[in-house]
């Protein structure tokens, strides 16, 4: 066989916290052929993305690497000159990373940062860099791909961002990829695409991947070879078959069991005044049309899910609820009560209510604030809590999320996993005593453990407080989980809604059929299946 492309040997890295240093990587090995994709997976805080960054020879803020070696073809990369590490990351090593919306400069335009690299490295034309640009946009079937690269980042979805990273990562036709979590923004019918194209992309170029996921059927697609990490150690290798057909460890046999949890439906209680109602609803982002004529309902202490594809309009209904997006048309009930269009009009008591968690957690957390402060400003600002009260209260919601006070309640956002900063947003939300938690894609930055624990959480949290939920998702199998109504929409528009009986159970519309029939199966073959009986129907 050739020579690894990727060898890495005794790897160690350290994180410091609480004024020491602590073991992140235990003295890892890891071997990668040119051509080959193996699959990173294991919980939240297994070390996947720190061992892919150490990759590149690089370690984040507040990590250090300290021992072991890193070689990328015939370059020890921890004892390279600076001057060749700039010169081998863009180009041969490409990075893309799981939170798009902070890895984007929002100053200048997406075609802009797209080319910069290829040009400035690559040695090609900005004319060049830029028809390579629209194609890659095409191939990642992003929309109007010609025009798509002159929108700011805030003007595109969650979705759409991550695949002009992933498009950017492509564009010096890289050696080695790094996909850390490329697909945990996007819906599942646009996953198929990306995840196509992504293949395709490694194929044609054969370039080698790191594909780091905490997702198994989507690993399952991608992956040649599957390793297993936990507390930053290997737990498990195999090829990929073999990994899903005869796991070996209890701990991986674990990951393959989850998934299993589902609430108990509650009946709608219609007698009852909704407390939410959206009316025939419209928005726009300036003189763009997103949200037409939108209407649902939840009532106390239910589940309503949003399910729908990327730029189906499903934030900007959560935003417009909030009132950070105003309605050009229609209305926001909140206990029968029509709330002012724009946030800055609603009272505290209005804001306290209606609490909102992220999809985003690294956007949404302030990275110069300590945990405490994070948690206890809404516990200060909304119920007057100070000094050793606030403390109390932030020591206790920690505990509901299952993080130890001792531990994390002096940390900054950077010191944790993208798991444990989406699990600080959900105690921020909890802080404020709120009727009503809009949950933005709160489990899509979380592995399959840590997500099933947290909608475990937030469902005890709702039968003890009575708390409801609009949970926004585009993971078929949370709404299968923990939904009592259901509303499908797409672009901009409602196109199913109903129980969850009701709209999981056959005949589907043609929309939902599609988003359900493309929710990842475990089985390497799926996505080969899939696309082949799509491109017979397209026939």
């Amino acid at each position: 066989m050739d020579t690894p492309l990727l060898e890495i040997r005794n790897l160690q890295v350290e994180g410091h916290y609480e004024d020491a240093w602590h073991p992140l990587i235990k003295g890892i090995d890891l071997t990668l052929q040119r051509g080959e994709v193996l699959g990173l997976i294991g919980e939240s805080g297994a070390g996947k993305s720190t061992l892919g960054l150490a990759a590149m020879g690089y370690a984040r803020d507040g990590c250090r690497i300290t021992g072991g070696s890193v070689c990328f073809d015939g370059i020890e990369l921890l004892q390279a000159k600076p001057e060749t590490l700039r010169k081998l990351r863009g180009l041969r090593i490409a990075y893309v990373a799981q939170s798009a919306a902070a890895s984007f400069n929002p100053a200048h335009r997406l075609i802009d940062q797209h080319v910069e690299t290829a040009v400035i490295n690559g040695g090609i034309s900005r004319a060049q860099a830029e028809r390579e640009a629209v194609e890659l946009y095409r191939v990642l079937r992003l929309p109007n791909p010609e025009t798509i690269g002159q929108r700011y980042p805030h003007q595109v979805s969650g979705g759409q961002l991550q695949r002009v990273m992933t498009a950017m990562a492509m564009a010096c036709h890289p050696d080695l990829i790094i996909f850390d979590e490329p697909t945990t923004a996007l819906d599942v019918t646009t996953q198929i695409e990306v995840l196509a194209a992504i293949r395709d992309a490694v194929k044609t170029f054969g370039s080698a991947a790191l594909y780091i996921s905490h997702d198994l059927a989507v690993v399952a697609q991608m992956a040649d070879r599957i390793m297993v990490l936990r507390h930053g150690k290997l737990v498990e290798e195999a090829d990929t078959r073999s990994m899903l057909s005869q796991p070996q460890e209890d701990y991986t046999k674990s990951l393959w069991a989850v998934r299993s949890f589902r609430t108990e439906p509650k009946a709608c209680p219609t007698q009852q005044v909704p407390l939410l109602e959206v009316r025939q609803a419209c928005a726009s982002y300036g003189h763009q049309p997103v949200l037409h004529e939108v209407s649902m309902k939840l009532y106390r202490g239910q589940t309503l899910a949003v399910i729908g594809e990327s730029g189906s309009g499903k934030s900007s209904t959560a935003r417009l609820i909030t009132g950070l997006l105003p309605a050009t048309a229609g209305q926001v009930v909140y206990d029968g009560e029509a709330l002012p269009v724009d946030f800055r009009r609603r009272s505290k008591e209005q804001l306290r209510r209606i609490q909102m968690i992220y999809q985003i957690p690294d956007t949404a957390l302030n990275p110069r604030q300590r945990i405490v402060d994070i948690i206890g400003r809404p516990l200060t600002f909304y119920l007057g809590l100070k000094g050793k009260a606030m403390r109390a209260r932030v020591a206790e919601l920690l505990e509901m999320i299952e993080l130890d006070p001792a531990v994390f309640m002096e940390r900054q956002p950077r010191e944790l996993s993208g798991g444990q900063k989406q699990r600080i947003c959900i105690a921020r939300a909890l802080a404020a005593d709120p009727q009503l938690i809009i949950c933005d894609e709160v489990t899509s930055a979380l592995d399959q453990l840590v997500a099933e624990g947290v909608l475990k959480l937030l469902n005890r949290i709702q039968q003890q407080l009575g708390v409801a939920y609009l949970f926004i998702t585009h993971d078929v199998a949370t709404v299968r989980a923990i939904a009592d109504e259901v509303v499908v929409m797409q672009r901009g528009r409602v196109v199913d809604h109903g129980s969850r009986s009701a709209i999981f159970t056959p005949p589907y519309q043609d929309y939902t059929g599609l988003l359900f029939s493309s929710e990842p199966e475990m089985d390497p073959d799926w996505l080969d299946h899939l696309l082949a009986q799509r491109a017979a129907h397209t026939v």
